[in-house]
């Protein structure tokens, strides 16, 4: 597998790894909506849960991107 090969898998892989856990997020605040008083609190917990692992799954998907642009993550 030559090297562009291997970049575009490892795009594709990142890409749906975040899609997956924007749909996480979707959901997760769907629970939190619906939830009833007593567990609203342990909803939006796992509600931040949720966006935190799409933050992550967002930046390992730009880190490639932003290394060749010259830029830098925080």
């Amino acid at each position: 597998m030559s090297r562009i090969q291997s970049q575009t898998r490892a795009q594709a892989v990142g890409l749906m790894e975040w899609r997956e856990a924007a749909e996480l997020v979707s959901s997760r605040w769907r629970t939190y909506l619906d939830a009833e008083r007593e567990s609203r609190a342990f909803a939006f917990a796992s509600y931040r849960s949720a966006l935190d692992a799409e933050e992550a799954a967002a930046a390992d998907m730009a880190g490639p991107a932003l290394a060749g642009s010259g830029m830098r993550r925080g």
